[in-house]
């Protein structure tokens, strides 16, 4: 199969919309367009159509540049089944287990809910890459909106199963506050300490600091490492869905 070429779009503040081409059959897919406007300028300097946007969940932070793209390219919009009532413009419901055929790839789609109940990531394996929006972030997860940890910590389970080698491409760029706060929680972790001087590093470049790699994620992020010896000794618990819930609520008031 031909690979899949993956650009990456800085929009607002802190956010990026990826996308995704098959060269073999021409197709385009936005993940997660926030904004219209970069996204279509982007299609234009590579002399691609856009023909698909792929949503991983209904904040207007990934959803905005919905319907403004369908209306200016006729573009299918993909998202969950389940919340199709909170995905403007969707054409193609999906859920978890099934396979979305991309050309002549396809994604798996895995059903990941806690930041929201209907959050989705798309995997495609011949890539190497996941679209999990923002359920897994570099060094962090996303808050609990809608789901509890125990729903949370699941999700990042079947994430943390992926090959090592995988492209985590989340949807901010939170890499930097999120490396802070896990020094707080793991400082001892010498996998994280030199991923946090290696994120440093880049963003006084300017750089983007994701996609990450999943294996170094599973080694210093402390989301994927709630069951880990060190953090159990941090919180006092062996549960590590009660771990997880405490890094999370310290995460959320750090």
């Amino acid at each position: 199969m031909a690979a899949l070429t993956i650009e990456q779009i800085p929009v607002l503040r802190d956010n990026y919309v990826y996308l995704v081409h098959d060269s073999a059959s021409g197709l385009t897919a936005a993940v997660d367009p926030a904004v219209a406007e970069p996204v279509t300028a982007a299609l234009a300097v590579r002399g691609w159509r856009l023909t698909h946007i792929l949503n991983t969940h209904h904040h207007g932070d990934h959803t905005g540049g919905n319907l403004p793209l369908k209306a200016a390219t006729g573009c299918t919009i993909v998202g969950h089944g389940a919340d199709a009532h909170r995905i403007p413009g969707i054409d193609v419901a999906v859920g978890d287990g099934e396979s979305f055929a991309f050309g002549r790839t396809a994604a798996q789609i895995i059903a990941v809910p806690g930041h929201t109940l209907g959050h989705i990531a798309y995997w495609f394996a011949e890539a190497r890459a996941v679209f999990c929006g923002d359920t897994l972030f570099s060094l962090g997860c996303g808050r609990l909106f809608e789901g509890t940890a125990a729903m949370m910590w699941q999700s990042l389970g079947r994430l943390r199963q992926l090959p090592d080698e995988t492209r985590v491409c989340c949807a901010h760029e939170y890499t930097q506050s999120n490396a802070a706060f896990a020094l707080t929680i793991d400082p001892a972790n010498p996998a994280l300490r030199e991923r946090a001087a290696a994120v440093a590093a880049l963003r006084r470049q300017g750089l983007p600091t994701v996609p990450s790699r999943l294996g170094d994620e599973k080694a210093a992020n402390p989301f994927l490492r709630a069951d880990a010896p060190a953090l159990a000794a941090v919180v006092g618990s062996d549960d590590p869905v009660a771990v997880f819930g405490e890094i999370r609520r310290r995460k959320d008031v750090f």
